[in-house]
């Protein structure tokens, strides 16, 4: 079931699909067990039952839950309205103060993950340790990379709301995953900066950070909007409504990660600095928070089952073929 990227195209292909009597929805029946899969390897389960039900709701809640719990900290040191020197995030929010408040759920997040994978990894079907080699690892990460398997087996890719054949759901998630990678990126060099070389933000325009986090929040709205309107519109018989609210809490959460990002890029010279940016650090640390529990983890998933499937598939076959 993590294996399958919901192209729809076996619902379309399928002559006992509905309206045949025998209503046979594979993408749907794919899709409730991926769901089943959240949940059986969520840690701690309550969290993930939770979301999955409340998605949407409790993203947008629990962001702006953190960015008033922010502003209130800025309020009590001066005014949400005010211009900084030099722009700086750090005059609003200390370094070593905003690394105590995301480092700790930051890293729940990637334990809370880890667990998750570590029990799907072992419960579904045996891998041979031995046939864990570069070639397999290689060949489940240019898979995921590509998401190759959005293409709909036939290089066309998805079939959307009219039918139709359609490529624009890879490019969407093409455009969220290297958005996110480029964002990851970004805050990466700029952690090398601080603490390697001494260089304290803000950086220039033409510095390494800023170009990659500019790029990479260009593709977090381009992606999250598309995904958005594909979501919406997209007949519900190709994947489990029950859903929704999750896909939909995480695209919106990532919405407003690059939306606020870009602002604050574009108006850290002007008074409304330290309201965007309470704005933005809410959304990252409630994304940060719900990586485990919601449609984020569907990426870590798919790529454990497209690596167990790649070890799999170099397994020396016991099978024989003869003739009477």
């Amino acid at each position: 079931a993590n294996l399958c990227h919901n192209c729809g195209a076996c619902l379309h292909a399928c002559q006992y699909a509905p309206p045949h009597e025998f209503a046979v929805n594979v993408p749907q029946a794919m899709a409730q067990l991926r769901g089943q899969t959240y949940a059986d390897f969520t840690w701690p389960p309550a969290l993930g039952r939770l979301y999955r039900h409340h998605g949407l709701v409790l993203s947008l809640a629990l962001a702006a839950a953190l960015a008033l719990f922010l502003m209130l900290g800025v309020l009590r040191q001066g005014s949400l309205w005010t211009t900084v020197a030099g722009g700086s995030f750090y005059a609003i929010f200390p370094h070593g103060l905003m690394v105590s408040l995301f480092a700790p759920v930051f890293g729940f997040a990637l334990l809370a993950l880890g667990l998750g994978v570590a029990k799907f990894w072992r419960q579904v079907s045996p891998a041979d340790a031995a046939l864990t080699s570069t070639p397999a690892l290689a060949d489940a990460t240019g898979l995921a990379l590509q998401l190759k398997y959005l293409d709909g087996g036939h290089g066309q890719g998805c079939n959307n709301d009219d039918d139709a054949w359609t490529l624009w759901r890879r490019r969407f998630h093409h455009f969220t995953f290297y958005g996110f990678m480029l964002c990851f990126a970004a805050t990466s060099v700029a952690t090398l900066y601080h603490y390697v070389w001494g260089w304290v933000a803000p950086y220039g325009w033409l510095s390494l950070p800023k170009m990659l986090g500019t790029l990479g929040g260009i593709g977090l709205l381009l992606g999250p909007a598309g995904l958005w309107r594909l979501n919406r519109r997209r007949d519900p018989s190709q994947g489990d409504p029950a859903q929704k609210a999750m896909d939909l809490g995480f695209i919106a959460l990532l919405f407003g990660i690059s939306a606020s990002g870009l602002a604050l890029a574009l108006l850290k010279g002007t008074p409304a600095l330290p309201l965007l940016l309470c704005l933005h650090l809410g959304a990252v640390m409630a994304l940060f928070a719900t990586m485990p529990y919601g449609k984020f983890a569907h990426g870590i998933f798919r790529g454990a089952a497209l690596l167990k499937w790649a070890i799999e598939k170099r397994r020396p076959t016991s099978l024989t073929l003869g003739s009477d």
